[in-house]
């Protein structure tokens, strides 16, 4: 009876208090407006701040930020994009090497003679596929010495493209093409046009003449129907084997009016390969001091 009268008293003091709340009522949010003025000037202070560099960023907050345009532009100076090139638009001494007074080009392909750099004194271009020689090619080279474009393709060489090189000493146009010789300059000391298509009609009657200065011709593996004249005295060595010479007379290398004449520096004469038999012309020979290769009988 006393613990129900407890309880009676319980209800009537606290059930005023306590009241259920609504069945459809939503929670309530509570809203610090100290923080949101905070935080709305935290963001509106990062809107209004320009962008930073990048290196000040990582020196202040210890981060980098890297824009998307920078990169670009960075990308660009590094990397420039090289336009292509062909070798014929290259300088000579790209394409070429080139030492002092010396260029190489060999096997590079070239078609025409390279413009060569002042004071050259050497150009070896062989093995390529030269076509023409002109007489521009070498205008403003005067100091060459020596020319060598062995294994080409040169079929036509102006008349004058060698003749104004007056301190050229060696020309090699051998394995070529050539139907003809060109005029040679006068100090030339060694000519070798081996291994081409010339025929003694291609060969002027004073090509050689005033070479004073010829010691080594070589004629070899071409199309010759006779011994070429007036060869100069100073000659060492001549090769003419392997064309079509079908005779030779008493003065193609002997003066015949002359029966004390003697060829004191002539060594080496090759004629082995052409149609002439030697013993038939022993007046020929009386000068030498070594008789020629070939056939003799």
């Amino acid at each position: 009876m006393k613990t129900l009268k407890q309880f009676a008293l319980f209800l009537h003091f606290f059930m005023p208090v306590v009241k259920l709340a609504p069945p459809n009522q939503q929670s309530i949010t509570f809203y610090d407006y100290g923080l949101a003025t905070l935080e709305d000037t935290v963001f509106k202070e990062d809107e209004d701040q320009p962008p930073q560099d990048a290196v000040k960023n990582k020196e202040n907050n210890g981060m980098i930020i890297f824009h998307e345009n920078e990169l670009q532009v960075q990308r660009d100076e590094e990397a420039p994009e090289a336009s292509p090139t062909k070798d014929t638009d290259l300088p000579t001494c790209l394409l070429c090497v080139c030492l002092i007074g010396s260029v190489y080009c060999e096997e590079t392909n070239i078609e025409s003679v390279p413009a060569l750099p002042k004071e050259t004194g050497y150009l070896y271009a062989r093995f390529n596929k030269i076509k023409k020689i002109k007489t521009a090619d070498f205008a403003d080279i005067p100091t060459l010495r020596r020319i060598d474009f062995t294994g080409n393709n040169i079929e036509d060489i102006e008349d004058g493209a060698f003749a104004k090189l007056a301190l050229l000493e060696e020309l090699s146009l051998a394995e070529n093409r050539l139907l003809k010789l060109p005029t040679l300059p006068s100090k030339l000391t060694t000519f070798n046009a081996n291994h081409n298509r010339i025929k003694s009609r291609g060969v002027k009657a004073n090509a050689f003449k005033k070479l004073t200065n010829l010691s080594f011709l070589y004629l070899a593996h071409n199309g010759l129907e006779s011994v070429p004249l007036n060869l100069p005295e100073s000659l060492r060595v001549l090769h003419l084997q392997y064309n079509n010479i079908t005779s030779i007379s008493d003065d193609t290398f002997c003066k015949n009016n002359k029966t004390r004449y003697v060829r004191n520096r002539m060594d080496e004469i090759r004629m082995e390969g052409n149609p002439v038999i030697l013993g038939k012309y022993p007046n020929a020979f009386m000068c030498l001091k070594m008789l020629p290769i070939g056939s003799w009988f």
